[in-house]
């Protein structure tokens, strides 16, 4: 397992809070952003694309998409593949940094079933003494229909005032935040002579719901809207862009 020093840098004014204004704002570069939901829920942003819940050291990812590249050899479409090993790395990496008790996959951990090479099998039935902790598996689309060797898929399900699932959902209950995956939230960023795509957390506030961007590296991504407040993952770092909410929110994206 690799080891990666972690950078720390501190932001002034603590925390941001999901209530606050959110008028257009570059922010400070953050290697972690810490956010406070309702009052009651600290979760931390991390810039390899997990979210950090300290209560009860609970690491969130979704959206490995394993075996992907696999998937495309079998339909002729010569992808290279290092075996997974540009995601699986990564989340090793960081759960040796973070130590977490639980790391709860938000679904498609996997891309299809046709993906799963005996080599993977073999990695995903060892996961988690490779990871160190506890893996729960809120199962994705792509999962469907697969049976992965230790890891059961569950249902979404209730971790606090979090409600966790893998396409978002309408909380069963008010003062429940969904934390869900499946988007691959990305922000647009444009100039008149550029224009950017990048990763990011996102927020809607009417859900309420965030959306955690795509742990795989074989992963693309979809511009996840006005309505939603950004947080861009960008060189190691967390960046706030808090664009003004418009008043016609236009076409809802989930």
């Amino acid at each position: 397992m690799r080891v990666r020093g972690e950078s720390k840098l501190e932001a002034p004014g603590g925390y941001s809070n999901a209530a606050d204004d959110t008028k257009l704002s570059l922010g400070l570069l953050m290697a972690t952003h810490d956010w406070l939901w309702a009052d009651q829920e600290k979760l931390t942003f991390l810039p390899e694309c997990g979210l950090w819940r300290e209560q009860g050291r609970v690491l969130f990812v979704a959206d490995l998409h394993l075996g992907k590249a696999e998937v495309f050899q079998a339909h002729g479409i010569p992808l290279p593949s290092d075996g997974d090993q540009g995601t699986l790395n990564p989340l090793l990496d960081l759960c040796h940094q973070r130590q977490p008790n639980r790391l709860v996959v938000l679904g498609d951990l996997i891309h299809a079933r046709i993906g799963l090479t005996p080599f993977l099998r073999q990695t995903l039935r060892a996961l988690r003494d490779l990871c160190g902790c506890e893996v729960i598996l809120i199962g994705g689309n792509h999962d469907a229909g697969s049976w992965l060797e230790g890891l059961p898929q569950h249902a979404s399900q209730r971790l606090g005032s979090l409600w966790l699932s893998h396409i978002p959902e309408r909380v069963p209950e008010p003062g429940l935040l969904n934390v869900c995956g499946h988007l691959h939230p990305m922000a647009r960023l444009k100039s008149r002579s550029d224009r950017l795509r990048m990763p990011c957390f996102a927020f809607d506030p009417d859900g309420p719901r965030l959306v955690i961007p795509a742990f795989g590296q074989l992963t693309g991504g979809h511009d996840c809207g006005e309505r939603y407040q950004q947080w861009l993952v960008a060189d190691g770092a967390i960046v706030p862009w808090f664009a003004q909410l418009p008043k016609n929110r236009g076409r809802r994206v989930a």
